[in-house]
């Protein structure tokens, strides 16, 4: 098992983030972190690309019509006359191509980042996936306002600045998914003597 300063994982600025020129602060906020960026790209993703990156098997997208209809329930909507529907896997595939609209209406930062408990700690500083949950200082609470109970009655995806990989396994098979091996350039920070 590697030592956890060997840890890496995959974070993505989305096109929101791209737009409002927030990816210098995100890499300025990783980096302060004593975490190390190993390989960076932007690309503008083709749908087929993004299709491939979210998960489709069934029972995830289950999770995200439940997830959907639990919001409207929250909050008094009436997700049969504004979707259509009340069945989970329906609204759960309207959910996940909104999400692809959104992940292809601009480009994107891809970005691989090394150091100790990486993913818990790009986790960490990306804030709650629901920005209006995410606590202030951190990526989604400083700046972001959105909420899955407006996005889903304007039929889009939450704009959340950020995709961080949730576990180092997902970050494994996004990291081989985003990048090619010659891409990924490992090296020595000078604070690491320090820091470590």
């Amino acid at each position: 098992m590697n030592h956890p300063r060997e840890e890496v994982t995959f974070i993505m600025v989305k096109p929101d983030g791209v737009k409002r020129g927030l990816t210098g602060e995100i890499i300025r906020r990783i980096e302060q972190r004593n975490l190390k960026l190993i390989a960076l790209g932007m690309e503008k993703p083709s749908r087929a690309k993004i299709d491939g990156h979210y998960p489709k098997d069934a029972a995830w997208v289950h999770r995200l019509g439940e997830k959907t209809l639990a919001t409207y329930q929250k909050y008094g909507y009436d997700a049969k006359k504004e979707l259509g529907t009340e069945n989970p896997d329906r609204i759960g595939k309207m959910v996940r191509s909104w999400l692809l609209d959104f992940m292809t209406s601009g480009p994107v930062v891809k970005m691989i980042v090394k150091g100790v408990h990486a993913v818990d700690m790009v986790r960490k500083l990306a804030g709650s996936t629901m920005p209006s949950a995410a606590e202030m200082g951190t990526i989604r609470g400083d700046f972001s306002v959105d909420s899955a109970a407006a996005a889903n009655r304007d039929k889009r995806s939450v704009h959340n600045i950020v995709h961080a990989s949730e576990t180092p396994e997902e970050a494994k098979h996004e990291i081989g998914y985003w990048f090619k091996k010659d891409e990924i350039c490992d090296y020595k920070r000078t604070d690491e003597e320090l820091t470590f």
